[in-house]
């Protein structure tokens, strides 16, 4: 999944699109990792997996980041799409 991302921001919420990604606003700031891992954390909650299935593939201290999604294929294109018509709502 390519994404843009908003560290610092007021709260943590999907806010729409960049470009071809998707934009998520993280009430983390981009220190230590903590905006990194806000995002995972965040993106397992509104998917509902675990967190250990989404790994960061590339851009640990960008904000265009690349997350791979653990999940049959199948399923991918409905989960993704459960990702972008959910409610603009985040946990912080």
């Amino acid at each position: 999944m390519a994404l843009r991302i908003q560290p610092g921001a007021r709260k943590t919420a999907i806010v729409g699109e960049h470009g071809q990604r998707l934009k998520i606003a993280l009430h983390a700031p981009p220190i230590d990792g903590k905006a990194n891992e806000e995002l995972l954390q965040f993106l397992a909650q509104q998917l509902r997996l675990r967190r250990s299935r989404l790994h960061l593939l590339a851009g640990a201290a960008s904000k265009d980041k690349s997350v791979l999604i653990q999940i049959d294929e199948a399923s991918a294109p409905n989960l993704l799409a459960q990702l972008v018509l959910r409610p603009r709502e985040g946990a912080g």
